[in-house]
């Protein structure tokens, strides 16, 4: 009788600790770790961009906040560090633990692209199945080099891309009532 026994090493929140503070995100999906450098200045500009927009929406309408890279501890081995998120100020009451993480699902998750395969599966395959299992209601995959953003919304248990929208487009959500912002203005 044979086993087949994973060897792959399955990376924990206590791992972290012991990881250097170089400036890199570490970030572990399903006990995997993914280490990321320090993004492009193209990348950033776009965080900021989206960010502020939901940032100036929920100030207006008191509904929520938007934070840039905050951390979500779904699990000790599921530990990320999504470049925006969107959540209610309902939610956020039950979220945040006594470090200032979040320890569930933000409503909106927003991932702005860097550059390379690698990264590319990560954004839209191994985040997309971790945030869809988790219960995020919205996601948003931001391409700074095409100008471009594909939004999932949750349909059933799972996130299915909803739409592509170009720079002449207008964003909008169901979730964020009343808030519309040309795509171009987060390339900008």
């Amino acid at each position: 009788m044979s086993q087949t026994i994973d060897e792959r090493v399955r990376w924990t929140s206590a791992d972290l600790e012991l990881l250097p503070d170089n400036g890199n995100r570490y970030e572990i999906i399903d006990g995997e770790l993914f280490v990321t450098r320090a993004p492009h200045w193209g990348h950033q500009k776009a965080t900021a961009n989206i960010c502020g927009e939901l940032r100036t929406w929920s100030l207006s309408t008191g509904l929520g906040e938007a934070v840039p890279t905050p951390g979500i501890i779904f699990t000790d081995a599921d530990n990320v560090i999504p470049d925006v998120v969107w959540v209610s100020k309902e939610r956020l009451a039950i979220l945040l633990d006594n470090e200032g993480h979040l320890t569930g699902a933000p409503e909106l998750v927003v991932e702005v692209l860097s550059p390379g395969t690698q990264n590319e599966r990560r954004d839209r395959e191994v985040k997309l199945k971790l945030y869809a299992s988790r219960g995020v209601q919205e996601y948003w995959i931001l391409n700074w080099q095409l100008q471009q953003i594909e939004v999932y919304r949750r349909e059933k248990a799972v996130l299915k891309l909803v739409a592509t929208l170009f720079a002449t487009d207008d964003l909008s959500s169901p979730l964020l009532p009343n808030f519309v912002c040309t795509v171009a203005r987060l390339f900008v």
